[in-house]
């Protein structure tokens, strides 16, 4: 999303919240000149992304084994 400086100014915390979801571009007279942006959002994708890889049936010393195995 991208709001003007005016407008973040106006409803800041609005655009604080948004921001802990996606990135908010802020422009000043046309151009980008700041980004606000969730600090923790890598890493919620990446644990995200993580859920599901380890079949619930499995261990985690079988999953070990099965990684170490495919070296």
């Amino acid at each position: 999303m991208s709001i003007t400086a005016t407008e973040l100014k106006s409803n800041l915390s609005k655009y604080l919240a948004l921001a802990a979801k996606e990135d908010v571009y802020i422009t000043q007279y046309g151009k980008v000149v700041a980004k606000l942006s969730n600090p923790f959002q890598n890493r919620l994708e990446i644990a995200e992304s993580l859920f599901g890889s380890v079949p619930a049936t499995m261990t985690l010393e079988q999953a070990r084994e099965e990684r170490l195995a495919r070296q």
